[in-house]
């Protein structure tokens, strides 16, 4: 199948602190070990998936747990992929909806998702969607939430601000009235994650709200939290299997549709910002 055969409805991402939803450009990604539980959809034809130390999957949908360094490829230049963050679900659920990408219940499920995606460019809609509205729209159903801790919970929020205020774990723990290693301990406990991976990908996550902006990625590198260019540069890599400034070339037509239709506005965001 040729590039110029794939559907392309328009480039559309849905972002939250807990969801993704994307269509767009693939590109051509090295290897990548994205943070959240993600879950891959051909426009048309197949994709062709590759985690680490496992056999060639092939098939119109795929799904890859947190972490694990993949390779995807595609029919068509453009792909649909979703990403559930892992400390916002159970893993259990989760497990049964690899199942089920996996095996026969795939293909209808891939329609769904394809569906969804044509009636959202249809309709409209901008921002504005609650987590339950996203589960069952793509997946049919509201995908179970894990109970965190409220000391954690409030940890994962400050780590979801967008602002690129520095969080540490001294801070949280601080806050949390717990010891450092007290905290660490709770933190993997309740996430599944140790603090500093959770850092590491929600930092490369803030860039998602920004990929669409004509904005000098050496001050977005500063302003979400990293301590230079070349960190920000190796860290985007890994997460995402593409340079910085690939995907910001790959995303100038993208539409950004925020779960909250006030958070990360550039112009707030880089108030002040000469």
């Amino acid at each position: 199948m040729s590039d110029h055969e794939c559907p392309d409805a328009g480039r559309l991402m849905l972002i939250s602190p807990e969801r993704v939803f994307y269509a767009g450009l693939l590109g051509r990604p090295r290897r990548r070990s994205i943070g959240g539980f993600s879950v891959y959809v051909a426009l048309q034809g197949q994709l062709r998936l590759t985690i680490e130390g496992q056999a060639l999957q092939a098939g119109a949908m795929a799904f890859v747990p947190p972490y694990l360094t993949h390779n995807v490829e595609s029919d068509c230049r453009s792909v649909i992929a979703l990403v559930i963050e892992p400390e916002s679900v159970l893993t259990g659920p989760m497990v049964a909806l690899g199942a089920r990408i996996g095996g026969v219940g795939s293909a209808a499920l891939a329609d769904r998702v394809r569906l969804a995606y044509q009636t959202l460019v249809a309709t409209g809609r901008r921002e504005g969607f609650t987590t339950s509205e996203f589960d069952n729209l793509f997946f049919g159903e509201t995908l179970p939430a894990r109970r965190i801790d409220r000391r954690i919970a409030c940890a994962i929020a400050r780590l979801n601000d967008v602002s690129g205020a520095a969080v540490t774990a001294e801070d949280c723990a601080a806050a949390a009235n717990l010891s450092q290693s007290r905290f660490l301990h709770l933190f993997k406990d309740e996430t599944g994650v140790s603090f500093r991976a959770l850092r590491a990908w929600k930092r490369a996550r803030h860039l998602l709200h920004f990929v669409n902006a004509d904005i000098n990625l050496a001050h977005l590198a500063q302003d979400i939290g990293y301590p230079d260019s070349t960190h920000f540069s190796h860290s985007i890599r890994r997460f995402y299997g593409l340079q910085p400034r690939a995907i910001f070339s790959g995303s100038r037509d993208l539409a950004i549709w925020r779960s909250d239709p006030h958070s990360a506005s550039i112009a707030e965001f880089r108030q002040g910002r000469p």
